[in-house]
């Protein structure tokens, strides 16, 4: 098996949180019809179908029917785990499953963790980065039922902190973009990256290539062509591909099938073998030491700019993006307040406050912990939540991403008791600054108040 070639096809399967904060439900969302809402659009067009996909036109047998999980590497960001955990059930089975499998087959799952929520943990303190870290942890240890040994860092937005964050939790690999090492490591084996602090932690590169034609072009289109493109440079050891999971039936049609195909044609082949980046580093642990692209992350050209100024990435040309400077400011002054007063108020109720918001993880709060307590980790919950990437990442606020943002800062504010009015006024003042794309939508002030403001006193 020395001379095998493996092949490793990532999928970074992600959604935000939409559930409205106050309710817990997912309110209906007229762009995604004909679904309910984009959570459910994107799990029939494409979540579902991966756990089952077609292989020609042969008879709907076992050897037939190829479950993706099975067979590709895979993150599944935590808010929409939660999702499929309550809506999709037989979805996160798949997925589990497939983890299952990979770990008897290869002796490592497929399944990577991920922070709990996608916030680019670069622009984070250090505290919250190590709670998002062990929240998404805490949320893959009880759903696949082991230990992540390896974590995807969203929008792989990455720096030295974030990475001795990882190692310091037992993470013991991630991935990235090739272009956010100085040199990939040669044949895509892994490198091994030391952090100011001293300690370790292995990365792989992916194709940048290759993932940019299946993200991108039209490489889903042709089963055949992705597989020659996917094992054209023989110098690689390791042939890796990593693009949002969603690719597979949502954004490109039919996308499934083209993996499904890919896999069924990859498992017949001599001398090539499906695998996943825990079991390539068990049998190649790194040897070379690589050297970060500092802030940097796989869909910013300027590094993490994106989630923060007028950087020029954008959708739609023409449109402006001075709005995410003043948001981000409002976000980041409204999260180190509601730290403040967590810390303030939540001490003498909750001893060690930040060990208290790391032991109730995500949707929960410690055994016995009630009352005022209980809201101020709710509040921190929620402030936490209000960081999520995507209020930045499109061409406006004023979508139900910005929304959600918007909503997750409200709920937060809500929480705060006597010094609500003063967060709210302060938050308000801030977005003032952000002007939408859209005359009708205003300032991000404007559309609070009108499209989030209410519900602070439902």
């Amino acid at each position: 098996m020395s001379g095998r070639r493996s092949v490793v096809v990532h999928a970074h399967f992600y959604q935000p949180p939409r559930e409205n904060p106050w309710t817990g439900v997912v309110e209906a969302e007229p762009n995604a019809a004909p679904d309910h809402d984009w959570n459910a659009r994107i799990a029939r067009e494409c979540y579902a179908p991966l756990a089952a996909i077609p292989i020609g036109d042969a008879p709907r047998d076992a050897d037939h029917i190829v479950n993706a999980y099975r067979y590709a590497s895979f993150d599944v960001g935590p808010t929409l785990m939660a999702w499929l955990e309550r809506e999709s059930p037989p979805v996160l089975e798949a997925m589990v499953e497939g983890d299952r499998d990979s770990r008897a087959r290869l002796g490592h799952g497929n399944a990577l963790a991920m922070p709990y929520h996608h916030l680019i943990l670069p622009l984070c303190g250090r505290r919250d980065k190590t709670t998002e870290v062990r929240w998404g942890l805490a949320d893959f240890r009880r759903t696949f039922g082991r230990d992540a040994e390896g974590m995807w860092l969203p929008e792989t937005a990455v720096d030295d902190d974030t990475l001795d964050v990882l190692a310091a939790e037992g993470v013991a690999f991630t991935v990235l973009a090739p272009h956010q090492l100085v040199r990939a490591p040669a044949g895509g084996l892994p490198g091994r990256y030391r952090t100011r602090d001293g300690r370790t932690i292995a990365i792989f590169a992916y194709d940048g290539h290759a993932s940019h034609g299946v993200a991108f072009g039209s490489l889903l289109k042709d089963a055949a062509a992705f597989e020659r493109t996917l094992l054209a440079d023989r110098s690689r050891t390791v042939a890796s591909v990593a693009t949002d999971g969603e690719t597979y039936g949502h954004h490109h049609r039919f996308g499934d099938l083209a993996l499904g195909a890919l896999f069924h044609h990859l498992r017949r082949r001599s001398g090539t073998v499906l695998e996943n980046f825990a079991s390539v580093l068990a049998r190649h642990p790194p040897t070379d030491e690589v050297t970060l692209v500092s802030p940097s992350s796989w869909s910013c050209a300027h590094g993490l700019e994106r989630w923060r100024s007028e950087c020029g990435c954008r959708i739609t040309p023409g449109t402006q993006q001075r709005w995410r400077v003043p948001l981000r400011s409002a976000v980041s002054w409204l999260v180190s307040e509601v730290h403040a007063l967590y810390e303030l108020h939540g001490t003498p109720l909750l001893g060690d406050v930040w060990a208290a918001r790391d032991r109730a993880g995500a949707a929960g709060t410690p055994p016995g912990v009630t009352g005022q307590a209980a809201a101020l980790i709710e509040m921190e919950r929620c402030a936490l939540a209000a960081e999520t990437s995507c209020g930045w990442f499109f061409d406006d606020f004023g979508g139900l991403e910005g929304r959600q943002v918007l909503r997750y800062a409200a709920r937060a504010i809500s929480l705060a008791g006597d010094e609500a009015a003063r967060l709210e006024a302060g938050f308000l003042d801030r977005l003032t600054g952000a002007v939408s794309n859209d005359p009708a939508v205003g300032t991000a002030a404007a559309f609070y108040r009108r499209s989030v403001r209410t519900e602070r006193f439902a």
